[in-house]
């Protein structure tokens, strides 16, 4: 009975390994803000500068896709409130240092997101 209990127990045990989320831009989706409210920090002219804050939070937002948002901003002061929508996956390089620290090692997350939607906070003016 007992060799039939053991022979037989993997059967009601489940083994299914959930897949981790893959990072960088056009994996795997993490979360889609949709008119989310950001704050959008950049230099004019330069495109691996952007970066952005939501309004609500501390956590950090790269762009996937700064070449297209890059010409709406450069009109716009950096630190200005923007409505965004997009994509938003895992910053490779803040995956590969909270594996190496705990995911605690720093008090601020990092994304990449793909922007699909930007425009300024008017606060009801036009």
């Amino acid at each position: 009975m007992l060799v039939a209990v053991v022979i037989s127990a993997p059967l009601f045990i489940s083994t299914d390994c959930k897949k981790q989320k893959q990072c960088g831009c056009g994996k795997d989706i993490i979360q889609s803000p949709a008119d989310a409210v950001f704050y959008v920090y950049f230099k004019p002219g330069d495109m691996a500068s952007i970066y952005m804050t939501p309004s609500s939070g501390i956590d950090i937002y790269t762009l996937c896709n700064p070449d297209e948002i890059l010409p709406k901003l450069e009109k716009f002061t950096s630190g200005a409130e923007f409505i965004v929508s997009g994509d938003a996956y895992w910053d490779c390089n803040y995956v590969m240092q909270a594996s190496n620290y705990g995911y605690n090692y720093d008090y601020r997350t990092y994304y990449n997101i793909r922007v699909t939607d930007i425009e300024l906070v008017l606060y009801g003016k036009k």
